[in-house]
């Protein structure tokens, strides 16, 4: 039998400890939910933004090392607090985790469910003061926009206005951005997030149509960021149908978080 030299060990060594921590980590999210028929969380993506400085398809050359079938749920414009709070709970009720990018305003007025999604193990992004069109205003009025909204969020997340997010996470309104924010974006080390498909739910449709256009372009794709708006009725009254859709079809949703405080770490499955 050949010896297996001292790099080789600690090549299988290391193995061997990244197949376990992605086991432990599956496990972990399986006993936080209480009913074993649920869609749950498949795994955690932490998104390092040195890494992956700008992902998602539909703007970027580039989106998240996702497998197939896995995908990424994003929630854009809330909270609202009709909406968002059916949306919280269908999400609860699957044990799945989303990413929610706030208006600072909506996060003012409804701090409460900006707390709620922090507690229920939701990802808090970002997305401008006011929604504003960052391409039609200057650039220092729109990164005015963007540091009020970030600010907003955190006070109604933490209790404490700051520009430095807790989660580097960004989306554009309507995905218009400008290279000089992008820079800027980059050198604060906040990743900027588009998507690789969306429900259009900005058009009026029945859930059941917009439950029937999102999984036809699911079924396109077979994995990627997914735009939704949790300000949207439709979306609300059609996210218990696609969730199931999701779980009955072998889908697996993926959490994205950011780095923890102080990591230097590059972006990897944990």
């Amino acid at each position: 039998m050949r010896e297996i030299s001292g790099r080789e060990s600690v090549v299988i060594v290391l193995k061997a400890a990244i197949f376990a921590l992605i086991a432990s980590t599956v496990v972990a999210h399986a006993e936080d939910c209480p009913r074993k028929d649920t869609l749950g969380t498949a795994r955690i993506l932490t998104v390092d933004p040195k890494t992956y400085p700008r992902v998602g398809t539909q703007s970027f050359p580039d989106t998240l090392p996702l497998e197939d079938r896995e995908v990424v749920l994003t929630f854009d414009d809330g909270p609202n607090a009709p909406t968002t709070t059916k949306i919280l709970t269908a999400l609860s009720r699957e044990c799945v985790r989303a990413t929610f990018f706030l208006i600072g305003n909506s996060a003012t007025a409804n701090a409460s469910l900006v707390k709620r999604m922090a507690a229920e193990g939701h990802t808090v992004g970002h997305h401008t003061l006011a929604h504003a069109d960052l391409k039609k205003i200057s650039n220092a009025a729109a990164v005015e926009q963007i540091d009020r909204g970030i600010s907003a969020d955190e006070m109604a997340l933490n209790g404490k206005a700051t520009t430095v997010p807790t989660t580097p996470f960004f989306r554009f309104p309507y995905f218009e951005s400008t290279p000089a924010l992008l820079d800027m974006l980059q050198s604060r080390r906040i990743a900027v997030f588009g998507a690789d498909f969306w429900a259009s739910d900005w058009n009026p449709m029945t859930p059941q149509q917009q439950l029937e256009l999102i999984t036809g372009r699911l079924k396109a794709a077979g994995r990627g960021i997914i735009l939704f708006h949790d300000t949207k009725a439709q979306t609300a009254a059609m996210l218990p149908d696609f969730l199931r859709y999701l779980r009955e079809n072998r889908y697996r949703v993926v959490h994205i978080v950011p780095p923890a405080a102080g990591s230097s770490a590059r972006s990897s499955s944990q």
